[in-house]
């Protein structure tokens, strides 16, 4: 007995031995003391909260089923280097099969994206393979549902590194066909965000492209990395990058044009870039459109993610105008997300932007975040087209028709800043705003940000006082990378001072993110795509708290794009308007076709809505109308 609890004790400390040590990069993020500071400092400002927050977001991705990690290349990993790659992936939204029940599609460097079926019951399956879309052998960047065909669903646009971006066709029940080639949409690059939109109002959707500029070099390696819905590796190839990476737009040689696509029918789709005097060469991670004159033509708002933003008027759809300065003098210096919508319920249409690059600029701490960054680049490197904003911006559109930037006066400022989504969380008639943060390994942590709506006066800290933060059992970070000191890593600059085997922890961060009702019950969830790690599928407990007043509106365009993209809708409640515009956006990297959701606060009773399509047309719907339902409204 006694020889017998010595071996135990003995392979015990075997086994301990051969553990690898962790190390924390940086090692406060492990425990990190602001995070409960702040998290106290944010409960007690609640109380003075004025807007209904007795409600709560928990993390259910385990339940939810989804078995989906999000993976990277080295590049981000055990041989970082900044370059692009470090910018994650989308997630995208949308009722693929038809049975009425949103799904959701992952992004991902390696392993390849996945495709999850809604159960209805807040539970997902994998379908993947059975649909053909997992992309698995090159890196993923972004995802967009559109319905280019106008048959009445959802298809499948992927932006993928220098291996031809991929266009899939959905039959209708959710099995998907790669057309790329013949579709003319197989662009080879450096590609990012992919905006559907329909400039030239002929009732199909067209393709803005953004391309950021040449990051990589023609050194390409081939790895491997394990697919767990394949239980199998998977290789993929992925080019090395360029270690100046980030001084790409310092170097005319490496700039990628972004290019605008026409959709010319039979899902053939032509580029038109040069004809329409479209040939921006923004180092550009993203897009939006929106008719910012109020002509009935969608402009476009292009971000840059290493400069000044970009504003194209489109002139009746035969051409765009540079009006960048004239419109927004001042713009954010590098750009990652953008989200169209009235803050205010004025009628009009802001928008908010959120600039990660000036944080890279300069240590900021936790102290900092509320506060726009002291940024430390010379004007060499900054190459200014006008006067900068060093951080998150919110233009509010003006009864003139102008943009006011007011993000100081309503307090959108955060900390390294990546996505953003929009939706009325409380249900109060508000869109709030949640906000992907945190840079991860080798930065610290950050946290994702949920800015309550007060009225549209101002937004409020509450992802402590929602339960947004902090994560999931306190977590902050992950394993990221091991090294073998004593071996073949010995090299390796971690390995300075350290002996044996260790285990390199970094930071937590998510990427991308979408809003939507997952288990059908009257409020709005939030799912995200982390980077290098799972998703999180934030469930809201509000239809337990409260008693809901909400409406969803789905549009179908005839004489418009099928989806209605580009239609501005206002209901009138209670003699409250809310108007929303159909646009698809989750703000980076990702485009998706959900319902519309207006909050109504506690209005019994909607009067009105209207709908003014693309086409011209505007279609009014008179009341009483029912609320806590999903209306379809198909174009007369």
């Amino acid at each position: 007995m006694a020889l017998a609890y010595l071996s135990i004790i003995a392979t015990c400390c075997i086994l301990e031995a051969q553990s690898p040590r962790k190390v924390h990069i940086p090692p406060a993020i492990a425990d990190p003391p602001w995070l409960t500071d702040r998290r106290a400092a944010q409960l007690e400002s609640a109380g003075q909260y004025e807007v209904y927050h007795q409600f709560s977001f928990s993390d259910q991705v385990e339940k939810s089923g989804i078995r989906f990690r999000n993976q990277i290349t080295d590049e981000s990993g055990k041989h970082w280097q900044p370059i692009h790659y470090d910018h994650g992936n989308g997630v995208a939204v949308a009722d693929v099969d038809g049975d009425g029940w949103l799904d959701l599609y992952f992004t991902t460097q390696s392993g390849g994206n996945q495709l999850w079926r809604n159960l209805r019951d807040g539970t997902f399956e994998d379908i993947t393979q059975v649909a053909g879309v997992a992309v698995a052998a090159t890196i993923s960047v972004t995802a967009s549902f559109a319905d280019i065909d106008n048959d009445g669903d959802p298809d499948l646009y992927v932006t993928v590194i220098r291996d031809g971006n991929r266009l899939f066709e959905n039959d209708g029940t959710g099995k998907f066909t790669d057309i790329s080639a013949r579709s003319g949409l197989d662009y080879k690059g450096h590609s990012s965000g992919a905006l559907f939109f329909d400039y030239n109002n002929d009732g199909l959707l067209d393709l803005f492209l953004a391309n950021v500029g040449n990051y990589t070099t023609e050194v390409a390696i081939s790895a491997k990395t394990y697919n767990a819905d394949l239980r199998m590796d998977v290789e993929y190839e992925y080019y090395i990058g360029l270690e100046d990476a980030f001084h790409g737009h310092l170097k005319p040689e490496r700039t990628e044009q972004s290019v605008l696509f026409k959709n010319s029918s039979d899902n053939r789709f032509v580029d038109v870039s040069a004809q329409s005097r479209l040939q921006d060469s923004s180092w550009s991670g993203d897009a939006s459109a929106l008719d910012a004159n109020e002509d009935g033509w969608l402009d476009l708002y292009v971000l840059n993610m290493q400069g000044h933003d970009h504003y194209y008027e489109n002139v009746q759809g035969e051409y765009f105008s540079d009006k960048s300065r004239e419109v927004f003098p001042r713009t954010p210096w590098g750009t990652m997300g953008v989200k169209v919508f009235d803050g205010d319920n004025d009628g009009r249409m802001d928008m908010i932007l959120t600039d990660m690059h000036a944080d890279m600029s300069q240590p900021v701490g936790p102290e900092q975040e509320k506060l726009k960054a002291d940024v430390q680049y010379g004007e060499d490197f900054l190459l200014s087209e006008g006067r900068s904003i060093y951080g998150n911006a919110f233009y509010r559109k003006t009864e003139k028709g102008t943009f006011v930037e007011v993000s100081d006066e309503v307090g959108v400022e955060n900390y390294w800043p990546w996505g953003l989504s929009v939706g009325d969380l409380n249900a109060d008639g508000y869109e709030d705003v949640f906000i992907t943060s945190s840079m991860n390994y080798p930065f610290r942590y950050g946290v994702n940000s949920l800015l309550l709506n007060e009225r549209g006066e101002r937004f409020l800290d509450s992802e402590f006082v929602l339960g947004v933060e902090p994560r999931r059992g306190h977590r902050t970070a992950k394993p990221w990378f091991a090294l073998d000191c004593a071996g073949a890593d010995s090299e390796h600059p971690r390995c300075k001072d350290q002996d044996g085997s260790i285990e390199i922890w970094g930071a937590l961060g998510s990427r991308s993110s979408a809003i939507l009702d997952i288990d059908g019950d009257g409020d709005l969830d939030i799912v995200t795509n982390e980077f290098n790690a799972a998703p999180q599928v934030l469930i809201s407990d509000l239809s337990e708290k409260k008693e809901l007043r909400f409406l969803k509106i789905d549009l179908e365009g005839t004489r418009s794009n099928r989806d209605g993209l580009g239609a501005i809708v206002k209901v009138r409640a209670d003699g409250q308007s809310y108007t929303k515009v159909r646009d698809g956006k989750s703000g980076y990297l990702s485009q998706s076709l959900m319902p519309l959701y207006f909050g109504l606060g506690d209005a019994t009773v909607i009067e009105q809505i209207e709908v003014r399509w693309l086409s011209g047309h505007t279609q009014t719907l008179v009341g009483p109308i029912e609320t806590n339902k999903l209306l379809v409204i198909a174009e007369e």
